[in-house]
């Protein structure tokens, strides 16, 4: 079986069916406090206390990116930019950036919950994309590469007549490796050719979202 890892090729792979939205589970904290009617004893000559120490900051957990022997570890988030929150030239080519290191994180940990959330499920392609990554990253499987870059992001800013903002948008992936749950290597894929893609965006809300993206043809 042939497998285009572009992020708007041709997917032939069985698609499973995408991850459901990870549910954080929220952390009670309670307060302590003093017994009611305690009374508190006489203080007695004693080794001096020592001082209190400061509290050991808890250590960053390192990224590591997944290989042959395992899916990635401790994958950064990507951060909305506070320029992408705002509706100007400079805030929708900040925002299609962050779109697609979405999509890379999506290829690095199989989450595509979070890209889901600002695209419409009528945009092909992306649904094409998200069906791949989910797919492959379960039952234990994972994979490795996939990583997409934008090395040119660029609009003129001007609504289109169907209401939508145009991005033009420069994609480059790096080679991607397909391993089964138990560590085999299924497939290896070579870098792909870098792709011109049109996405499609309103601002509403106060906050952007993605209704397609297609390639650019010619």
């Amino acid at each position: 079986m042939t497998s285009r890892t572009a992020v708007f090729g041709r997917h032939r792979r069985i698609c499973a069916v995408l991850a459901a939205l990870l549910l954080l589970p929220a952390t009670a904290c309670t307060g302590g406090g003093s017994t009611p009617g305690a009374t508190a004893a006489p203080e007695s000559p004693g080794p001096t206390a020592s001082p209190t120490s400061s509290a050991t900051p808890t250590p960053t957990a390192s990224y590591k990116p997944a290989d042959a022997s395992g899916r990635a570890q401790n994958v950064p988030v990507p951060v909305l930019p506070e320029a992408a929150k705002a509706e100007t030239k400079e805030g929708l080519e900040a925002f299609a950036r962050y779109w697609f290191q979405l999509l890379s994180y999506g290829y690095e940990t199989g989450d595509v919950t979070r890209i889901g959330e600002i695209t419409s499920p009528a945009c092909r392609a992306c649904e094409r994309a998200k069906a791949v990554i989910s797919g492959w990253n379960e039952g234990g499987r994972w994979l490795v590469g996939g990583k997409v870059e934008t090395p040119s992001v660029s609009t003129t800013f001007v609504v289109a007549p169907d209401g939508n903002y145009q991005v033009a948008v420069q994609g480059s992936q790096a080679a991607i490796s397909y391993y089964n749950a138990d560590g085999t290597l299924h497939q290896a894929d070579p870098k792909p050719d870098d792709t011109g893609n049109l996405m499609l965006a309103v601002f509403r809300d106060g906050a952007w979202y993605v209704n397609n993206i297609q390639p650019i043809v010619g």
